[in-house]
């Protein structure tokens, strides 16, 4: 089945852009603040004064394409003429114009920020060496008819390496046939080649190319970001103890805490700032005017959660982080608060930042990923029981900006367990595809299912509650169930998920691919 994803390049689209994300967010009171630079009045610094927020830059995935050739010369009776159709530099140079527009065609509709170097021509262990020591994320080899050696060279572990070589969209290349091989397997059974794996090779397809890049962009983008936890890191359950210094160690973390103490300080400062309570209040009457937003709970609590918000906000900006988790949400915050930190999470989410609640970094690492990956808010998750092909998940912190463009309809009722505050129950788009990601305790195995929205029932547990159709074995889910928050966003992200955990070591076990294969 043709994986699809928002974008061109012949890319199917089930959702919105990134940068069509943060013009649809940056215009609206809970938008843009964390990522556009909007003014806004502070809740920390200086009590009366309008700041303009910083933005928040993501980092741009560098390419560096190459051209990896040599021009046979004809030699008598014998073999001189490797697969190939480049005998003259002049078929090199058309092949590099080809390869420069197709890559200009591919950079112009990227929904995430990257830049292509020139192509660079190698036919030669000197330029090799020389292309070796670039300082780009992405090491883009084009291996038409080039030596071997050369081609080793130019890749390395310390980077990420993609090898495309053609077929169909022709002049066809020496490594269609010897990539396998002699690159991967060095004429021997087993893969040799330190920093290339079978996923890394692309024959002819541009779509192929995408995906990979926008997977190696969230990876870039996740690795070594920052965090702020409220009332310090922490994970679910005995599995999850160790999932704080996970966190630092495979995917480099930055995490900030927090103490309560210190947020309190920050809340009373708040309060007695009169205009920063006008401007809030203001911003909660907005919000509940607009078309699709219920209320059945104290109106209070809407009001005094949006002064939370930018509380939340003011310490994201210090740190200077894209995203923010808070730990024991359901019992610390709410007496120092007087609301529930449910309603302010979701409105940093559907801002185009991140809000975890629970502080656990079990699955944390899954929604920055998946976050970057797609650029949409993630939804992290209570799973229940699969069963007859279907499971219910739940929290009270659901983003509505799920497609990156559009608010889901939502009633804000009181958080469920503690009958208090605001929390969002968001109305998901029926028959929506989503993507479904289960990580494991110990970052060694991660389950992810292709899913559909199939309802939104009204139990009696967490307030945004959706039952999904899960396209996959429902009894090997079952047996296989690891760890215990999910992480969820619209669209199909696997191929993107999966390649991005090959780089860290992380097995990807796709139920939706192994339902098609089996089909």
């Amino acid at each position: 089945m043709k994986h699809t994803h928002s974008g061109c390049c012949n890319c199917g689209d089930h959702g919105v852009p990134r940068r069509s994300f943060l013009a649809a967010v940056g215009g609206s009171a809970i938008g843009g603040a964390l990522i556009s630079g909007c003014a806004t009045t502070g809740a920390g610094g200086d009590r009366t004064a309008v700041h303009a927020r910083p933005t928040m830059q993501k980092k741009e995935l560098v390419i560096q394409p190459v051209f990896s050739y040599y021009i046979p010369q004809r030699r008598n009776q014998t073999s001189w003429r490797p697969w190939g159709d480049f005998h003259n530099e002049q078929d090199v140079e058309k092949e590099v114009a080809k390869i420069s527009a197709e890559l200009a065609e591919l950079a112009g509709c990227a929904e995430f920020p990257i830049k292509v170097l020139p192509v660079e021509k190698v036919n030669n262990m000197e330029k090799a060496t020389a292309m070796a020591k670039t300082n780009a994320d992405v090491m883009l080899v084009y291996a038409a008819i080039g030596g071997q050696n050369e081609i080793e060279t130019m890749i390395s572990p310390e980077r990420y390496n993609i090898v495309f070589v053609r077929h169909r969209s022709g002049p066809v290349y020496l490594y269609y046939e010897t990539a396998s091989c002699r690159l991967l397997r060095k004429m021997v059974d087993e893969f040799g080649e330190p920093g290339l794996m079978p996923v890394d090779m692309v024959v002819d397809s541009q779509d192929d190319l995408l995906w990979r890049f926008r997977a190696l962009y969230a990876l870039k983008n996740t690795l070594g970001s920052k965090i702020v936890a409220i009332g310090d890191a922490g994970g679910w359950g005995a599995g999850g103890q160790k999932a704080p210094q996970l966190a630092k160690e495979v995917w480099k973390l930055d995490i900030i805490p927090v103490t309560y103490p210190e947020v309190e300080k920050r809340i009373k400062a708040a309060r007695a700032n009169a205009s920063l309570v006008q401007k809030t209040e203001k911003d909660a009457q907005e919000y509940l005017r607009q078309s699709g937003v219920t209320l059945t709970t104290d109106v209070g609590f809407v009001n005094r959660a949006f002064l939370l918000t930018e509380v939340f906000k003011d310490l994201m900006d210090e740190a200077g982080a894209l995203a923010l988790t808070v730990n024991n949400c359901m019992s610390t915050i709410m007496p120092i608060s007087e609301t529930t930190a449910c309603l302010p999470l979701t409105l940093i989410n559907d801002s185009g930042a991140m809000a975890f609640c629970e502080s656990d970094f079990v699955v944390i690492p899954s929604g920055i990923l998946l976050h970057h990956i797609c650029g949409l808010p993630v939804f992290l998750n209570d799973p229940t029981y699969p069963h007859h092909g279907v499971i219910t998940v739940a929290h009270c912190t659901a983003p509505r900006r799920m497609d990156g463009k559009h608010l889901e309809p939502v009633n804000i009722l009181t958080h469920y367990e503690s009958d208090y505050g605001a929390a969002p129950k968001v109305e998901f788009k029926i028959g929506q595809a989503i993507t479904m990601i289960d990580p494991d305790f110990n970052d060694k195995k991660w389950v992810g299912f292709r899913g559909k929205i199939q309802a939104n029932p009204f139990m009696a547990i967490c307030r945004a509650q959706t039952d999904v159709e899960i396209e996959g074995d429902c009894d090997r889910l079952a047996e296989i169930m690891v760890g215990f928050h999910w992480m969820m966003a619209y669209g199909d992200h696997r191929k993107e998920v999966g390649y991005a955990l090959r780089k860290l070591g992380i097995d990807w076990i796709d139920l939706t691919e192994e339902k098609l294969k089996k089909a």
